[in-house]
């Protein structure tokens, strides 16, 4: 097995998360996205999870290349800021290692350090890997939007996970 680093994201890493976001995106399955955002949006999205008191992380290769992403954003609105929601992804090549349970792992440890309250999720029911990895980290099932993605003709539901830590 290759050599992975897990570290919070820097500036040096932009370039890589928006490179690996369009390549998850374009699978057109796990997230949201069928393309990622143009680049002067993931700078700003990056720089609002910093600001706002979030987590990022990105998991590096051998050669320092972005191949996953973890990030926690908070909402700036009053009586929400103690809950952040989890996004993530990784590259085909990657998958299945174990990389995703301890790059979600040391994320939710970082927001937890920040004050994160309760994180929080959407996942594709399709996803069923990831149901099982969000569940193996102590995520609860708080319910589902029936048919919330139409998508090449398909629909999928999304299950909306969450994680409370005690106060």
């Amino acid at each position: 097995m290759s050599d992975f680093r897990i570290v919070e994201i820097a500036d040096e890493h932009i370039d890589g998360f928006h490179h690996c976001v369009g390549l998850v995106a374009r699978e057109r399955r796990y997230i949201g996205l069928t393309d990622a955002p143009p680049i002067e949006g993931t700078r700003g999205f990056v720089q609002s999870v910093r600001e706002a008191g979030g987590a990022h992380f990105v998991v590096l290769d051998e050669a320092g290349n972005v191949v996953g992403w973890c990030d926690i954003s908070r909402p700036l609105l009053d009586g929400f800021r103690h809950a952040g929601r989890l996004g993530m992804g990784l590259l085909p090549h990657v998958r299945g290692q174990g990389l995703g349970r301890r790059l979600a792992q040391a994320t939710i440890d970082a927001a937890r350090a920040r004050g994160v309250e309760r994180v929080e999720l959407e996942v594709f029911a399709s996803n069923t890997r990831a149901i099982r990895l969000y569940e193996r980290l102590g995520f609860v099932h708080e319910g589902v939007r029936a048919r919330a993605r139409k998508l090449d003709g398909r629909y999928d539901d999304n299950v909306m996970m969450a994680l409370m830590f005690d106060a």
